[in-house]
């Protein structure tokens, strides 16, 4: 990791527009961000150790939390949404997440729902968080029939990147993160492999920000972020989670290349180019055995994009888009090719 500057990106959402700071020290801002929303008190919901739980410069409740998908749950957002009643927060004070993308997720949800809106900003702290789930607006929970299935729009305050959380992680963590930002090169974004951390994480934020700024909620454009997430999130739930969100998305993303191939959409360097890409960050490219496909395919029909059938973001000639009614036989063809003979790794 190099000593870069700090970046600062802006989401232009008009008047609620907000600012994402990227690189080492920037949670130090986290006081000056809640004196501009104008907080008097806070709450600091934080999945890390005391020595790493930010202080918001205003009378604070600290909540501790669970980063992981098995807390990501309505009855989590209901615990939290008990302790800002108890701690008597308002609508004119604020939240604060401090943790990985289930941390940011649920907290956001939870400052959604509260008081029908509270300001919430955001420290990520894991790889993932910080090129993904803290930006955009989308928070939600799971449910046992998927992922991400109850859940709203709720735009933050500002994200602080501190790229020096960071040095925290285990390995298998920054692997975690490399899948979403291995699915940004077929989205958009430029050839991050030689890039510094901090440059992929604001690469990775700048092109979200455009996408969200140009469509919020999910009308067309933003549907391109979910590249590589219909597989992704159901292989999550057919392994209970044991592949972590960016290793299930590294997969997602080598089998919408395979599809977008055997359906005539992009040629076979192109299809290459998906595997070549996502191996280049360290992570698998191929199944584990032990998934069934028709459980795969099962979990792909409830996804939350599917309008008709099968429902996919595809690449192809004008770039990727969303494509309904994929043929059953084609997918199939498409994960058969996706075999290895290596276990689900574990925990």
């Amino acid at each position: 990791m190099t000593a870069d500057a700090p970046h600062r990106i802006d989401l232009d959402l008009a008047e609620r527009s907000y600012p994402i700071w990227v690189g080492a020290g920037v949670r130090h801002r986290l006081p000056e961000e809640v004196a501009r929303v104008g907080a008097r008190r806070a709450v600091v919901v934080t999945a890390r150790p005391p020595e790493w739980t930010p202080d918001p410069g205003v009378p604070h409740l600290v909540v501790p939390a669970r980063d992981g998908e098995h807390d990501k749950t309505l009855s989590t957002v209901e615990r939290l949404c008990r302790e800002f009643a108890d701690f008597g927060l308002t609508r004119s004070d604020v939240v604060v997440s401090c943790g990985g993308g289930t941390t940011t997720d649920v907290v956001g949800l939870a400052a959604a729902l509260y008081h029908r809106g509270t300001p919430v900003v955001h420290l990520p702290t894991s790889l993932l968080a910080q090129v993904d789930a803290s930006v955009g607006g989308k928070t939600a929970v799971n449910l046992p029939h998927g992922k991400n299935l109850v859940g709203a729009y709720w735009q933050p305050r500002a994200v602080l990147c501190d790229t020096e959380h960071l040095t925290t992680l285990p390995e298998r963590e920054w692997r975690n993160g490399y899948g979403e930002i291995a699915r940004a090169h077929f989205i958009g974004a430029p050839d991050l492999r030689d890039r510094s951390t901090p440059q992929q994480i604001a690469a990775c934020v700048a092109l979200k920000a455009s996408v969200v700024a140009a469509d919020e909620r999910d009308a067309g454009l933003r549907h391109i972020l979910n590249y590589g997430h219909t597989l992704g999130h159901a292989l999550e739930r057919a392994t209970d989670f044991r592949l972590r969100h960016g290793e299930a998305v590294g997969i997602g993303t080598v089998f919408v290349g395979r599809l977008a191939g055997l359906l005539g959409r992009i040629p076979d360097a192109r299809v290459a180019e998906h595997e070549e890409v996502v191996a280049g960050y360290g992570l698998d490219t191929a199944l584990p055995p032990d998934v069934d496909h028709d459980d795969l395919i099962a979990l792909m029909r409830l996804d939350k994009k599917a309008a008709s059938g099968l429902a996919f973001v595809l690449d192809g000639p004008a770039g990727p888009e969303l494509v309904d009614d994929v043929p059953e036989g084609r997918v199939r063809e498409a994960l058969a090719a996706l075999r290895d003979t290596r276990p689900v790794p574990a925990g």
